[in-house]
């Protein structure tokens, strides 16, 4: 009975397990970018922004809106006592005459601001990649680190019960095994740390991608943890920096807009006339007395022009004259941030790489077959306690570095990334 009662109890686990791996979302790091985008409050918020300045385009190419007025006047005290006898009802319509282009330099120039807004949402997003990928690699490298102190620990264990079973035949003495017993807290710590440093970088993850539904127990990521040295040359990854980098394009519109505001100025400076028509309507007394011979009905055209004598926009016009150099400095000190941003990345990219290639080549398998040489050794009485906890240390260390470098390595190539403005290297 008891034996049918725990086998009940084996398979309710075992449903349970397949049920939350069934239910575990996996992503990769394409779907991580695409619903950091879909659902980053910052990103969509600097959307709306757009939206907003794409409005303005149209508020600037607005055409000026005419002027109607109606007039009733000479209405008082008349000698027929009639107070609208002598009145005389006159409307005018006036319109602003824009010259000098300025409809089109204002529509210019809020496309330009539209153009700003959408290569600086292109960086903001850039840089939130940046530092969603960092989360991402950083969930990675605690899967990894599981896995190793994982292995570890199973390795270990099967050490022990070797150890066990030559303490029993009397091969080694009982402080020997209770030395390795101590000994195996390291691999039970290292065990938990792990657990704990995924789940911290998970949660920081799940708060980048703004998702406070998804359980920590049943969101993973997967991706390939490794390295590979670049495939371009630092000149080619210059060029597509200088090409795709949202901030330089950014810089570089502002001198554009600058340029396009420079204008408006001289436009703004200018004269614009103000042409109207007016008809007035005189009531019969008023048109006989005031009039001969005798105005029933007048049309009038006016046209009205300011006299620009003190204000000619003079102080616009050297403002945006000098903006346009401002920004043309500002353009210079954005495009040395990119050599240098790209040039100290690629450095980092390299050098890690040259540091990771020995562990590919020579170091992880010679860690291997010394701690496993060693480990057999000791196992048949060739190797003192000493040389066999010696070998463990070494390996657990050498194993750690490379995932620290891996990490490194990706780390690296997610600031190259950042630097260059696009991902060249996944």
């Amino acid at each position: 009975m008891r034996l049918v009662w725990r086998a009940g109890i084996g398979c309710v686990l075992v449903t349970s397990i397949a049920a939350t791996a069934a239910a575990q979302t996996v992503l990769t790091w394409p779907d991580v970018r695409a619903r950091l985008q879909a659902t980053n409050p910052t990103l969509l918020a600097g959307q709306i922004g757009i939206d907003e300045s794409r409005a303005t385009e149209t508020t600037a190419y607005l055409r000026p809106n005419p002027l109607f007025s109606i007039t009733l006047d000479q209405v008082g005290n008349t000698e027929s006592g009639n107070i609208f006898s002598a009145s005389t009802l006159s409307t005018a319509v006036s319109y602003l005459h824009e010259r000098q282009h300025k409809r089109e330099l204002r529509r210019d120039s809020a496309q330009g601001a539209t153009a700003i807004a959408t290569s600086a949402q292109a960086d903001l997003e850039r840089n939130l990649i940046f530092t969603l990928r960092a989360a991402f690699v950083q969930v990675l490298q605690a899967k990894a680190f599981r896995t190793l102190a994982q292995d570890n620990l199973t390795n270990y264990d099967q050490v022990l019960g070797l150890s066990r079973d030559r303490l029993r035949s009397g091969d080694i003495a009982q402080i020997d095994l209770d030395r390795l017993e101590l000994q195996r807290v390291t691999y039970e710590s290292d065990v938990q740390t792990a657990e704990v440093n995924l789940r911290t970088a998970k949660i920081q993850l799940l708060r980048l991608l703004n998702d406070q539904t998804t359980p920590v127990e049943q969101f993973d990521v997967s991706g390939p943890f490794d390295f590979v040295a670049p495939a371009q040359p630092l000149d080619e990854f210059r060029r597509i920096a200088l090409a795709v980098r949202p901030d330089l394009r950014a810089a570089l519109q502002a001198i554009e807009k600058a340029k396009t505001d420079h204008q408006l100025a001289f436009a703004n400076g200018s004269v614009d006339p103000t042409i109207s028509v007016d008809a007035g309507f005189p009531s019969i007394s008023q048109a006989y007395l005031s009039y001969q011979p005798p105005l029933h009905q007048f049309v009038g055209v006016g046209v009205g022009v300011p006299l620009r004598i003190f204000d000619s926009n003079q102080g616009e016009k050297r403002r945006t004259e000098l903006d346009i150099t401002r920004n043309e400095r500002l353009a210079d000190a954005a495009r040395l941030l990119v050599y240098s941003d790209v040039d100290t990345a690629y450095a980092t990219v390299v050098s890690t790489v040259t540091l990771l290639q020995p562990y590919k080549d020579r170091y992880l398998d010679q860690a291997t077959r010394v701690r496993d040489t060693v480990t057999f050794s000791y196992q048949r009485g060739g190797a003192s306690l000493v040389d066999f906890l010696q070998s463990q240390q070494e390996y657990r260390a050498v194993q750690v570095s490379y995932v620290n470098l891996v990490a490194a390595f990706l780390n690296a190539v997610n600031q190259l990334n950042l630097a260059i403005g696009q991902e060249v290297i996944q």
